[in-house]
């Protein structure tokens, strides 16, 4: 066993240690623009990528290469691989600009067209909408008159007396106020979704805090506001108020006497229509 052991690392090394001399040389390719050199001759040794004569010399007398050739490979010849460059004329390098070329005058005449169009659309943008309707708001204490004057005009107005007729059936009653203000907000909405030409609030609105809730609902839906402001004296209204099927209290008529106050253009009313008392009625009063 250790003699068939030995004797066959003897072989192993022999065979390792003996060079063929006809061995190929590996597989490299050949320069494909040159004949390949005889082996024998001290330049096939030298690598193909250097070449003697200069680049325009070359560039002149080379032939480019056809696209489908591939580079050749040659077992006698030890030339290292080289990809041929192709190499672009300078003649050749703005044709493809030159084709698709736009001529100045065109590119500065479209890109002002955007800019005028762009001028256009701010000017329509900038030109105030025409309303889609008016919101009135009526502004007055009780007694004033306002309810009277809607009847003269022919004008069904929301008012919180209504509403409180038809939800409590008496319009005396003034214990759900906030319920009352919610329910004639959401029917004027209604009136404003609906797009409704013309459309009257007969409440009090004495300050502009309770204004203000009313202009800014008509302005968000784009509809223009406009106030009827009753100036009529206290003594006036709290005569006409002793003649009324609802009497208001004394002390609560002159409270919201001193809490009025008179509408006024920036709070946002495009038109303020005044009404006052005819003097034989305000000389007798």
């Amino acid at each position: 066993m250790r003699k068939w052991v030995s004797d066959r690392l003897k072989r192993r090394k022999k065979k390792t240690e003996e060079k063929p001399e006809s061995a190929e040389a590996p597989l490299q390719p050949a320069y494909f623009e040159e004949a390949a050199p005889e082996a024998s001759s001290p330049e096939a040794s030298r690598p193909a990528a250097v070449s003697q004569v200069s680049q325009p010399e070359a560039a002149e007398h080379a032939e480019a290469p056809a696209p489908a050739e591939r580079p050749q490979f040659s077992r006698s010849t030890g030339n290292a691989p080289v990809r041929g460059k192709r190499r672009r004329g300078r003649s050749n390098r703005g044709r493809s600009q030159s084709r698709n070329a736009v001529p100045r005058e065109a590119v500065a005449q479209n890109s002002s067209e955007p800019a005028a169009e762009l001028e256009a659309a701010k000017t329509v943008s900038a030109m105030p909408r025409p309303p889609k309707g008016v919101v009135v708001l009526a502004i007055g204490l009780p007694g004033s008159g306002k309810s009277s004057w809607f009847k003269r005009h022919n004008i069904t107005p929301l008012s919180s007396d209504m509403l409180r007729a038809l939800l409590f059936d008496d319009p005396t009653e003034q214990r759900f106020q906030d319920l009352i203000f919610s329910n004639l907000r959401s029917m004027l909405k209604a009136r404003l979704i609906a797009h409704r030409p013309m459309n009257y609030v007969d409440t009090t609105n004495l300050t502009p805090h309770d204004r203000h809730s009313w202009i800014k609902l008509a302005k968000d839906f784009g509809f223009e506001v406009q106030a009827v402001f009753f100036e009529v004296p206290l003594e006036v209204c709290l005569e006409r108020n002793q003649k009324r099927e609802r009497v208001v209290p004394e002390e609560i008529m002159r409270r919201f006497a001193e809490k009025l106050k008179p509408p006024s253009f920036e709070e946002g009313f495009s038109k303020i229509t005044v009404v006052r008392v005819k003097q034989k009625e305000a000389s007798a009063s």
